[in-house]
């Protein structure tokens, strides 16, 4: 981390999100136990990678788990919003997740390929960029390059618990905004609806809901960007209509009938994958268009969502 790095971020971002945030990357790896929304991070847990790989090999089974990670599915999800302004009636949002895209090459030309026939109004993306939880950023740098370049709208994402703050610069350069406990309003013909996204909340800890919604009207339209479902409660008792998120994969691996083994993730179980509700709001947990830990899936193909927000 050179000193030119750090000032920038805390220009940024503010000196103490900057410095949360560069202090918990700069601990020796990530703990496998302990810290974060949950107790266990698998992801963490390298010296089990490599086993789980040979074993998917060893049944046989691995080469059509690499097929099945390239088969991205378009999934699309009406959200009936009351008080939805006219101007937003069918505006529609390209949902990305969980893309890992130094992972597993072809996952992300395939990725490339079904995006770029998609008719959307405006591109969010909710984390995990890298394959890897910590150390160099260039090649998830050069994958994210490739994706927004085929990307035709405006963009905005937030981080994962697998992304370094380093990268924001990053990927503001290629044409991301990144709202990092920060809103914008999105403008369209004279009406408005408002979006925010906050840092990661699974491992990093350093999401801030309430200067999120600092500059959000308390009768606005608002949608929330999160890498992780688990903050539901918070988000919807903050007033959002919609919360979008990733970060469980849908289990990657699931049994027949896409049950999942496992949803890293501290939430209720049928938040794990699609869209769901809770209280007044509404929320979709992406299965994410990557994979972790393995390039592998089974009963749980990749996706990128087409959100419609419609007037009730």
């Amino acid at each position: 981390m050179t000193q030119d790095i750090q000032t920038l971020l805390e220009k940024r971002l503010g000196a103490t999100h900057a410095r949360q945030r560069l202090g918990i990357e700069s601990e020796k790896g990530h703990q496998v136990f302990g810290k974060g929304f949950n107790f266990f991070h698998p992801e963490n847990w390298y010296s089990t990678h490599s086993l789980i790989r040979q074993i998917i090999r060893l049944s046989g089974m691995y080469r059509r788990g690499q097929r099945n990670a390239c088969n991205i599915q378009v999934r699309e999800n009406t959200v009936n919003i009351a008080g939805l302004p006219n101007r937003f009636d069918g505006f529609t949002l390209l949902h990305l997740s969980d893309l890992h895209v130094d992972m597993y090459d072809a996952a992300t030309a395939a990725l490339i390929e079904t995006i770029s026939s998609l008719q959307y109004d405006l591109c969010v993306l909710t984390g995990d960029y890298r394959a890897k939880t910590y150390g160099e950023i260039a090649a998830a740098m050069e994958g994210m390059r490739r994706v927004t370049e085929a990307v035709k709208s405006r963009m905005y994402g937030v981080l994962g618990n697998h992304d370094s703050i380093t990268m924001v610069p990053h990927l503001e350069s290629f044409g991301i905004q990144m709202l990092l406990n920060e809103s914008v309003k999105i403008e369209r013909q004279g009406e408005s609806i408002h979006l925010s996204g906050i840092d990661d909340a699974h491992y990093f800890r350093v999401e801030n809901i309430e200067k999120a919604t600092r500059n959000i009207p308390a009768d606005a339209i608002s949608v929330m960007l999160s890498h992780t479902p688990e903050i539901y409660r918070q988000v919807a008792y903050a007033g959002f209509n919609l919360m979008l998120c990733g970060h469980t994969h849908g289990g990657q691996i699931c049994l027949p009938g896409g049950i999942p083994v496992t949803l890293d993730s501290k939430c209720p179980r049928y938040m794990g994958k699609g869209s769901w509700r809770y209280q007044d709001m509404h929320g979709y947990t992406s299965a994410g268009s990557g994979t972790s830990i393995v390039d592998v899936r089974f009963n749980c193909l990749p996706e990128v969502t087409l959100h419609r927000l419609m007037c009730t």
